[in-house]
């Protein structure tokens, strides 16, 4: 009776969740429909797609104050920045300024990270480079192409694509994008010039002309990079705000803190400043950023069309060149701003939409290829200054976002003097944290064989990025199935064999599986072995799984030995008395199987019988 108790209980009965009454009885009844018209037009359903109504009736002035303060930081960082990036993207330097704004503005209605912050990166902007020519149209329409495709991921709900990318292969893969964007600004900070984007080729040619270094661009870049550096530690070192600081304290605190926040806008405006004296003198030791479009861009359709010296080439021709682009640019943005996402999140002890931030990054690409902007996605740098300045809702992109638009129609004449070896010094020093120096020790330590996805993927992005990235997925996606095919099986010794598969038991498993028991079962012995395999950690199976039992039954029957089956839980149990095996034995417990193996007297096959299953699962599982 204590066994008909647990076994009847609610383990055992189905669930069934019904979202409304035309999934239990297929067809609409008028309160179901009201019902269910009403679930959707519900507050708590428009809080799901438009995140800001959760949070917009409790904002207070303290929130409007942090917030004023945290976008003012990443607007001063993300100005220099983006200009920076899209010399990385190979495209003129407004377009990384067209890029930067229209993300502040979408995240604010659809956002789900208080923190992240969404525009142009270096990881994007080199994909772009590399699948792009250095064409703006090109950019546009990836940029286009891209949102559409992922607002179609997020309204499908493919997040779990996502998934498949494991860890490794996206360490590998921003390790050697911070290789190569860090090595692809050499010639910018020596004021080298007329040298190829290819990888290879650039460091090659770099080498080729290191003798022509232009002096005033050399130690300009290098004095850049030691006062972002040392402005960097000062920040990362700098003590904790205490209420009973006094206000002198407290005041250059609060200086330091700005300073070092905006690190990235104080040295390029020095830089500039720098370059202007110079220019005033009659002469100029550095190369300089140039002329820059001034004004907002044109709202204006993406460029489904380019006309060329050689021609006019269609959409259907644009969309074969940029080729493997169309996938990995999209899944590549949604992979590096869920990320982000997820990790401030944790960090700061709230949860994000996976599915809401794929429709907020497809949107921001989408609405922004109107305004002539490149891809985007979230930012790992920008997002931690978010963070770190108390941002408290997406409100603080309204303010970043409207400071670049202010850059963008007053200060681009300013931004002519900017040296390039400045800029260069900016991308350096943001992509140098991307490089992860523990990960081969951690991986060596827990787990050597994942080293083989991030190899794999570091060595392969050098030639090309795609092929880096797909074949660092291929490799942990054979590794994964490598598992699945080949179970660990756990072996216990002594007159009866046990075998427990330590996994689930799927169809690739099913040769390896009756290996396993056969080899055991007669080998290791003075004679043969009645064998039990113990199944407690299989869930389901499959046909073909069924199939290489029933076969497994037969060649120990031929051999003399019986297997019992212990620990099948009911689908299994349900597919394996549906599949009717000849010589298939289940015991409740292994004692019980182990004191009736032993005391069998023949190697006669025994039927599934109601002394091996109690009376009511019996009944339960041939209903």
């Amino acid at each position: 009776m204590r066994d008909q108790r647990r076994i009847r209980g609610p383990a055992l009965r189905p669930t069934l969740v019904m979202s409304s009454p035309v999934d239990a009885l297929g067809q609409a009844s008028s309160p179901g429909c009201n019902m269910a018209l009403s679930t959707c037009c519900s507050f708590s359903a428009w809080q799901r797609r438009l995140p800001f109504l959760a949070w917009l009736p409790a904002y207070s002035l303290q929130w409007l104050k942090m917030d004023c303060i945290a976008g003012l930081s990443v607007g001063l960082t993300v100005i220099p920045q983006a200009l920076a990036y899209a010399e990385v993207a190979g495209l003129p330097p407004q377009y990384g300024l067209y890029s930067a704004f229209m993300g502040c503005f979408v995240y604010f209605f659809l956002g789900t990270s208080r923190d992240l912050t969404l525009g142009p990166t270096a990881i994007m902007s080199l994909l772009v480079s590399f699948y792009t020519f250095h064409e703006p149209a090109y950019a546009v329409l990836l940029a286009f192409l891209s949102g559409c495709i992922q607002l179609a991921m997020g309204f499908l709900r493919l997040g779990l694509l996502l998934d498949f990318i494991s860890c490794p292969v996206i360490k590998g893969f921003t390790s050697a994008a911070a290789i190569t964007i860090g090595f692809g600004q050499i010639k910018n900070l020596l004021g080298l010039q007329n040298i190829p984007r290819q990888f290879f080729l650039q460091v090659y040619h770099t080498f080729l002309n290191i003798g022509e270094t232009r002096l005033g661009d050399a130690v300009l870049g290098l004095v850049c990079m030691v006062l972002l550096l040392a402005l960097k530690l000062m920040r990362d070192h700098m003590p904790p705000a205490h209420p009973e600081m006094p206000p002198g304290v407290q005041l250059s605190r609060g200086l330091v803190w700005t300073s070092t926040t905006a690190r990235n806008a104080l040295v390029v405006s020095s830089a500039a400043l720098v370059a202007y004296s110079f220019e005033v003198t009659g002469y100029q030791p550095f190369l300089l950023t140039g002329e820059i479009a001034r004004g907002l861009p044109p709202l204006q359709a993406p460029p489904f069309s380019v006309t060329t010296a050689n021609g006019t080439v269609s959409f259907t021709e644009m969309v074969q060149d940029m080729g493997a682009g169309l996938a990995v640019v999209p899944l590549m943005g949604l992979l590096e701003s869920i990320s982000v996402a997820k990790a401030f999140a944790s960090q700061n002890s709230y949860r994000v939409d996976a599915n809401q931030e794929l429709l907020a990054i497809g949107l921001t690409n989408t609405l922004g290829s109107l305004l002539s902007s490149y891809p985007v996605t979230g930012s790992f740098g920008r997002t931690a200054v978010n963070a770190q300045s108390g941002v408290c809702t997406p409100a603080g992109g309204l303010v970043t976002g409207a400071l670049v638009l202010l850059s963008l129609d007053y200060l681009t004449s300013l931004f002519y003097y900017i040296p390039k070896a400045a800029l260069a010094a900016v991308i350096i020093m943001a992509v140098a944290p991307l490089f992860d120096t523990k990960i081969f020790g951690m991986l060596w330590q827990v787990k050597r064989l994942d080293l083989l996805p991030l190899c794999a993927t570091f060595l392969l992005c050098f030639w090309e990025v795609q092929y880096g990235i797909l074949a660092g997925t291929l490799v942990s996606v054979l590794l994964l199935l490598h598992s699945v095919a080949r179970p660990k099986i756990q072996v216990s010794e002594g007159p009866v064999l046990v075998l427990q598969p330590t996994s689930g038991l799927h169809f690739p498993a099913t040769e390896a599986l009756r290996d396993s028991v056969l080899s055991q079962a007669l080998g290791g012995a003075s004679s043969p072995r009645s064998a039990v395999l113990e199944c407690s950690h299989i869930c389901s199976i499959d046909y073909t799984v069924v199939l290489g039992l029933g076969e497994l039954l037969e060649d120990l029957r031929k051999q003399g030995i019986s297997l019992a089956f212990v620990g099948l839980q009911v689908p299994v149990l349900r597919a394996l008395l549906a599949a009717d095996l000849k010589g298939f034995q289940y015991f409740s417990t292994l004692e019980e199987a182990e004191k009736y193996l032993r005391q069998e007297p023949g190697p006669e096959p025994y039927n599934i019988c109601e002394d091996c299953v109690p009376e009511h699962k019996v009944a339960l599982l041939k209903a």
